[in-house]
């Protein structure tokens, strides 16, 4: 079934696309596979990059929007991506990156396209746990900066993932959310020695 990838805000786009037409960011991204990028670069597959705010007990987990995600291939790879944020002034540039979970999200992503279900695509990030995983998100009507994680949704852990999560099995929202809560909550105090 074919992703359904929400539409970035222009001024997103924008912003990424006037990063990459300049040298000099280009050069302080420090990234070296888009420093050694031959010919021209494009932004592709934007993604809004939610955040998960807490699991709640009941099981609902409210999510923010933090930025929009965007591959930059150079002719037939991927070498880096370029991430946006939502400032008092707008859509604006954020950075440039490179690393494992470019690559990972590229095989979740071509994973999902396999599937018999349509989805939205999403990043939703953990950061108390330093994980990011694919959100295939049910309601493709959805505006992509908006929505809720459904328990039906399906979370695809990137590599590398947190010990003891497998990295590249989708889970169910409803079952892998009761593992996230067990690893982000706090344990409990022993008592002071005697």
């Amino acid at each position: 079934m074919p992703l359904y990838v929400p539409p970035a805000p222009a001024p997103a786009l924008r912003s990424v696309l006037t990063a990459l037409g300049s040298p000099t960011a280009v050069r302080a991204a420090r990234t070296p596979s888009l420093c050694a990028a031959k010919g021209p670069t494009s932004a592709e597959l934007p993604l809004p990059v939610h955040e998960l705010d807490r699991v709640t007990a009941a099981g609902t987990s409210p999510t923010k929007l933090t930025g929009w995600r965007f591959l930059i291939r150079s002719g037939e790879r991927t070498v880096a991506a370029a991430d946006t944020m939502l400032t008092p002034d707008g859509w604006a540039f954020s950075h440039f990156c490179e690393g494992p979970y470019i690559a990972s999200a590229e095989r979740a992503l071509r994973h999902a396209e396999a599937m018999p279900t349509a989805y939205q695509p999403r990043l939703l990030s953990v950061p108390e746990l330093y994980m990011l995983t694919l959100w295939l998100h049910a309601d493709c009507t959805d505006d992509g900066a908006a929505g809720s994680l459904a328990p039906t949704d399906l979370l695809v852990p990137l590599a590398p993932a947190p010990p003891g999560i497998a990295a590249h099995r989708p889970h169910r929202a409803a079952d892998l959310l009761p593992v996230l809560t067990h690893r982000l909550t706090p344990a409990p105090l022993l008592g002071s020695p005697a």
